[in-house]
């Protein structure tokens, strides 16, 4: 159209790195963390997010390369998510249930050039660039978050404060040049050998983090309460999200009933998050850890679609919960069951289970359907007919890293193809029916079966294994383990756990054991549905010791 010019004043690439700058001013002196005693200011975050890139760009970090995180909810990761894309780079935040192993694969898959490590992780991380540097591989650059409660110990790695006092506060942000540029690196349970590394975009960062806040209703200068990992899709994209509103962050090292009621009790938490393992331990609470709520306290439900009855007792304990629905490819929530007045004239049990619905996607996203996955043609909406759950839109991954084919099959038809098998209702909202992949997710962390497969295959005593999800009160699915074991040998069911335990991340290892040849189809293929109704018959185990996970 005649007369239209694009330029500097109409067009700037969208970044989260201007909701930082924003409330920086807008909210400079109101609260902006809290983690124990230690508390800053919108204005001091925003300081030392600038400390933290010009410190990172000093050292030879250039727009592009990649700085990894092992950290749990706390400020230094938080401030991670702004001042690593402030220097232009690119924030890979990696899960704290990782071994050396799995570490040490990702950074060298990654290439991160810095790692940020919070103290409690010390040991797993200096393993993981222990192996590195025995394969020849020059491994990351160290920095250590110490807490202020203890004491600092010998090392000649780079402290967390005294890395930031090496930033200048005039330095120049380096803002994105094209909002499709790299943002941060979030990896899926890919095996070892072969993880997949999701790319998030400025631009689908930002729309995310404006698509939480609204399906989350938060006004401004909201209270949220880390329960949800920050490593995990950047906390569903509200690390960026509630600095758009000026809120405040409450975290939360280690998530417990206890902790939970005490941080909203103290601190007036608005909002919160969690799996439904968060949700089964604030209704599991016991008399003396709960406490009073002085309002009602929204949660931001995902991972798993919540059971109805944990919908129903949540509700009668004061929260109200949305249930949102996405994977690490769709930035984390993807869509939302937005509730219709006319459901409140229903019985409570009817409600529980429309709100453990996947709905529809939410404003930040273009469109989700479901599609048969060959004929790439809409499932008609009787709540019946089930195809494959597919995604279009802004907050859509870029890619795998170094992935290209993965890349391609992801996005064959035009769509993002989830894996997931759902159903769509008449009214038009989706609803999960089943995973065409063989993911478990278990407390909303995904387990790859095929890498707890590959484990048990190497025990000795082992013929053949399958590892299927069976049912857990307090997980939502926990691992459970088929096996074949082979001709003249024993080996009991603690033993093959432990044996997991001692080779996988404790929360990968099978709980349940069972011996018996394996259904198989004429070509050989494990029938694994047979194996699931199998495991979801034997019903839920009783609820864990958190120590023994």
């Amino acid at each position: 159209m005649e007369g239209m010019l694009k330029c500097s004043a109409n067009y700037v690439p969208l970044t989260p790195i201007s909701f930082l700058e924003r409330s920086a001013i807008v909210y400079r002196d109101c609260v902006s963390i809290v983690n124990g005693d230690v508390k800053y200011t919108w204005r001091e975050t925003h300081e030392r997010c600038i400390r933290l890139a010009s410190a990172l760009a000093g050292l030879g970090i250039s727009r592009g390369d990649v700085v990894a995180a092992l950290a749990p909810n706390i400020p230094a990761l938080y401030e991670l998510h702004f001042g690593v894309p402030m220097a232009g780079a690119v924030l890979c935040t990696l899960n704290t249930r990782h071994d050396s192993a799995m570490v040490s694969a990702l950074l060298r898959h990654s290439e991160a050039k810095f790692i940020f490590v919070d103290y409690q992780f010390l040991q797993i991380a200096e393993g993981a660039l222990e192996i590195l540097s025995k394969k020849g591989i020059k491994p990351p650059l160290l920095v250590l978050v110490q807490d202020c409660d203890q004491p600092t110990p010998i090392s000649s790695n780079l402290e967390y404060e005294g890395f930031l006092a090496m930033g200048k506060l005039d330095f120049e942000v380096r803002r994105p040049t094209d909002e499709w540029d790299p943002i941060s690196l979030n990896y899926t349970s890919g095996t070892t050998s072969s993880p997949k590394g999701v790319i998030y975009s400025h631009r689908g960062a930002y729309l995310n983090s404006l698509a939480a806040i609204l399906l989350n209703e938060m006004s401004s200068m909201p209270v949220y309460l880390w329960c949800v990992p920050m490593f995990h899709c950047n906390g569903w994209c509200l690390t960026w999200g509630v600095a758009a509103q000026g809120g405040t962050n409450i975290c939360l090292r280690n998530v417990s009933a206890k902790g939970i009621y005490e941080s909203i009790a103290q601190h007036k938490v608005t909002h919160m998050g969690g799996a439904p393992t968060v949700l089964n331990m604030i209704i599991n609470a016991s008399a003396e850890e709960r406490r009073s709520l002085l309002g009602k306290v929204t949660v931001m439900t995902g991972g798993a679609p919540p059971p109805p009855e944990v919908l129903f007792r949540m509700e009668e304990a004061g929260f109200n919960v949305t249930h949102s629905y996405g994977l690490t490819e769709t930035y984390g929530p993807g869509t939302v069951c937005t509730w219709k007045p006319e459901w409140a004239s229903l019985p409570r049990d009817l409600q529980a289970k429309i709100k453990a619905r996947q709905g529809l996607q939410h404003l930040g996203l273009e469109e989700i359907d479901i599609k048969d996955p060959v004929t790439m043609k809409s499932v008609p909406p009787d709540a019946k007919t089930m195809g494959e759950v597919m995604f279009r839109g802004n907050t859509v991954m870029n890619g795998y890293l170094k992935n290209l084919k993965a890349t391609e099959e992801a996005f064959n038809g035009g769509w993002f193809r989830s894996g997931d098998l759902g159903v769509k209702h008449p009214d038009g909202y989706i609803e999960l029916k089943d995973r065409s992949k063989d993911i478990i997710i278990s407390g909303g962390e995904n387990i790859s079966t095929i890498e707890v497969e590959s484990v048990l295959f190497s025990h000795p005593a082992v013929l053949e294994a399958a590892v299927v999800g069976r049912p857990d009160d307090y997980w939502g699915e926990i691992p459970c383990a088929f096996v074949k074991l082979k001709e003249g040998f024993n080996a009991s069911e603690e033993e093959i756990i432990k044996y997991c335990r001692d080779h996988l991340p404790h929360y990968m290892a099978p709980r349940t054991v069972v011996f018996e040849d394996l259904p198989k189809t004429s070509t050989g293929k494990v029938q694994k549905f047979i194996l699931r109704k199998k495991a979801k018959a034997m019903g839920s185990l009783k609820k864990p010791s958190i120590s023994k996970l």
